[in-house]
């Protein structure tokens, strides 16, 4: 064979080889799965807070309740949210607009799951209801979709387990109020696939949070180490240190907090609280995150905190001034 032969095979070889190459890139960049569909299961506080940011950012949000009122309330919640953010100047009227319209509600999540590319739970912190709802969409959704959970402690390879498709199963942690923190904190289960990790990383820095990665441990990173300080400041009012103002004031003025801990757990939901220390203390099995009593039997007694009016303070629609409850006075 001569010199030129030699090179033309040499360079026909190349070609086949870059073709191929080529080829198989090509398909990659149009397989690769991209999110454009989002659902959002509960149309609470956090869930209506994350439609919100979705749709903001261009997302096609499905948000889903059982009640067509807590839907309806949903929107006027993000509505006026919308607005607030309109007077500030932070978004124009024509992205709150467009981000109203990106936003349909539905009382059944069989009417939108077989478009979602993710779906993201918001259900109440309780794992018999988020097992029915898991379980329910591993089998209506695309195999495709990816399953997430906005849980604060929950552990997600249990609530993978409920799945056929643990590799899709991923936590999705927002911070409250959700238009407002930059927090996404990211809970990969035992089984989690690193795309799905990816793709929860570019939807959450799409919609201009932070995400971090953590681990599958009871309460996560944030809870872990809130809310047993939480619990901590309910025994230094349970055993008469000291009282609400004054425990609140020395952690705002002393450790610049920007909220004292009794006034974060009425916010948060003092139910809230309790289901995330049991948690901890189920899952650790260790003493130091036992309930404060005092915690147990506010819960029981319906005192929830801002959303049922009164906890360690009292609400009153239209009053902005912190008020210590009279239980504690």
């Amino acid at each position: 064979m001569s010199f030129n032969h030699k090179v033309i095979k040499v360079m026909t070889q190349s070609t086949q080889s870059f073709l191929i190459v080529s080829t198989l890139l090509t398909c990659s960049k149009f397989t690769k799965m991209s999110i454009k569909n989002i659902t959002v299961i509960g149309s609470g506080t956090m869930g209506n807070g994350i439609a919100h940011v979705c749709a903001q950012f261009g997302y096609h949000v499905s948000l889903v309740d059982i009640a067509q009122t807590a839907l309806d309330k949903a929107i006027l919640t993000i509505t006026k949210n919308l607005d607030r953010q309109v007077q500030k100047g932070s978004i124009t009227e024509d992205v709150k607009t467009q981000t109203l319209q990106n936003i349909k509600t539905f009382t059944s999540v069989k009417d939108c799951a077989n478009t979602s590319d993710l779906v993201i739970e918001a259900a109440s912190e309780n794992f018999i209801i988020k097992e029915k709802i898991f379980r329910e969409l591993d089998e209506i959704c695309a195999p495709h979709c990816i399953l997430a959970s906005n849980t604060s402690s929950i552990s997600i390879t249990k609530i993978a387990a409920c799945t056929k498709r643990p590799d899709k199963v991923i936590g999705m942690h927002f911070m409250n109020p959700v238009p407002v923190m930059k927090l996404v904190e990211v809970i990969r289960g035992y089984a989690t696939s690193d795309e799905t990790n990816n793709l929860v990383f570019e939807v959450s820095k799409a919609v201009q949070k932070i995400p971090v990665e953590v681990n599958d441990y009871p309460g996560f990173v944030a809870n872990r180490i809130l809310m047993p300080m939480i619990n901590e400041a309910i025994y230094t009012l349970y055993e008469s240190v000291a009282g609400v103002y004054e425990i609140d004031t020395v952690m705002k003025l002393g450790m610049a907090h920007p909220m004292g801990p009794l006034q974060l757990a009425d916010f948060i939901g003092l139910d809230v609280c309790l289901a995330i220390m049991r948690v901890l203390h189920d899952g650790f099995g260790n003493p130091k995150y036992a309930p404060c009593p005092l915690l147990v039997n506010m819960v029981t007694a319906g005192y929830l905190g801002a959303k049922s009016g009164e906890g360690f303070y009292k609400y009153e629609p239209g009053n902005k001034e912190l008020v210590v409850s009279s239980m504690f006075k």
